[in-house]
């Protein structure tokens, strides 16, 4: 059981899908921390999965609807999460698409409309969100998004998505610049290959995971419940004073040259 370093704390996720998710693994490791959840779901066809799994944090944890396309579904969220909690403390940002078809074949084939989309719901949210929230987090707080090491080095088949993701840490780096004085942080963790549904997506998902557990120096990836002890650690005051950064999980495969 995770020592309460975030009792008093109340923090929205965003990006739960189902239990495989790395959105829940953090949102997991927050609550046995102590902090109070709110969360988004996107569309009703995953709003049962995400209430079943809620569930477990017993019956009254806010569920709300919000697509982060969409700014007027994102100030209807806030205005909710209002409804039930003047203050934000913690953010948790796990969302990225791409069309299916963007992410097979070669990425000179993306579509202008698959770039768009995938920065936008993978990148831009992040922005969006960050501007809702901050005028909550009146005691200061900590903002979490997820990336991955394809936004740094080419990554086959990961594409437009890795584009996305850098597109996302950059944003990060300059959410944290204009935040700091909030004393508001804004941090990414870079997961190394964990079996989720999205990764399914990326075909050679299987021989990505052999290929981490033949170079990384930790001889494999990670797991989820570590990236939700990396997701409580940098929610909390252990790191106030990392702002702006990507940290990464990975069993250190990023340090690798060959």
């Amino acid at each position: 059981m995770t020592e309460q370093i975030l009792a008093g704390k109340t923090g929205v996720v965003f990006g739960v899908a189902n239990k495989r998710s790395i959105a829940w693994a953090i949102a997991k490791a927050w609550a046995a921390a102590g902090a109070r959840l709110i969360f988004n779901y996107q569309g009703e066809r995953l709003k049962e999965n995400v209430q079943e799994l809620i569930g477990e944090f017993g019956e009254k944890t806010p569920l709300f609807p919000c697509d982060v396309s969409s700014d007027d579904e994102i100030r209807a969220f806030f205005g909710s999460v209002r409804a039930e909690t003047e203050r934000l403390d913690l953010m948790l940002h796990s969302l990225a698409f791409a069309p299916k078809e963007a992410l097979e074949g070669d990425f000179v084939s993306t579509t202008r409309e698959a770039f768009r989309t995938a920065h936008d719901i993978s990148a831009y949210s992040l922005v969006a969100l960050a501007r809702e929230v901050a005028p909550m987090m009146t005691n200061g707080g900590s903002i979490v998004a997820m990336t991955y090491y394809g936004s740094e080095k080419v990554v086959p088949h990961y594409n437009v998505m890795g584009v996305a993701k850098a597109s996302l840490e950059a944003s990060t780096r300059y959410l944290a610049y204009d935040l700091g004085p909030k004393k508001i942080r804004v941090n990414c963790i870079s997961a190394g290959p964990v079996q989720t549904l999205a990764a399914r997506g990326i075909s050679g998902f299987t021989q990505m995971l052999k290929h981490y557990q033949e170079r990384a120096p930790l001889k494999r990836s990670c797991d989820p419940a570590e990236l939700g002890e990396t997701g409580v650690f940098l929610a909390s005051d252990g790191a106030a004073a990392i702002t702006g950064q990507v940290i990464y999980v990975d069993g250190g495969y990023q340090i690798m040259g060959m």
